[in-house]
């Protein structure tokens, strides 16, 4: 094998180690945004004494069970 063919294999190692190393990236951020997206809807919605609160639509709702479907 020569050195065009070794620096062949050290091209596409590089390139699928970057591959790699983006899919792990892209996935633990992924994870992230995930999580603090559901905090944050989490956040939208506020309970007071046994009254359920939608601070998006204008309503008051009696059921503490009731999912506002923001």
């Amino acid at each position: 094998m020569g050195i065009g063919g070794r620096v062949g294999d050290y091209a596409f190692k590089a390139f699928t180690a970057t591959l790699g190393a983006t899919t792990l990236y892209l996935t633990a951020t992924f994870s992230v945004n995930l999580y603090r997206g559901f905090v944050w809807h989490n956040s939208q919605t506020v309970r007071s004494f046994g009254t359920l609160f939608c601070v998006n639509s204008c309503e008051i709702l009696y059921s503490l069970t009731y999912d506002c479907g923001l």
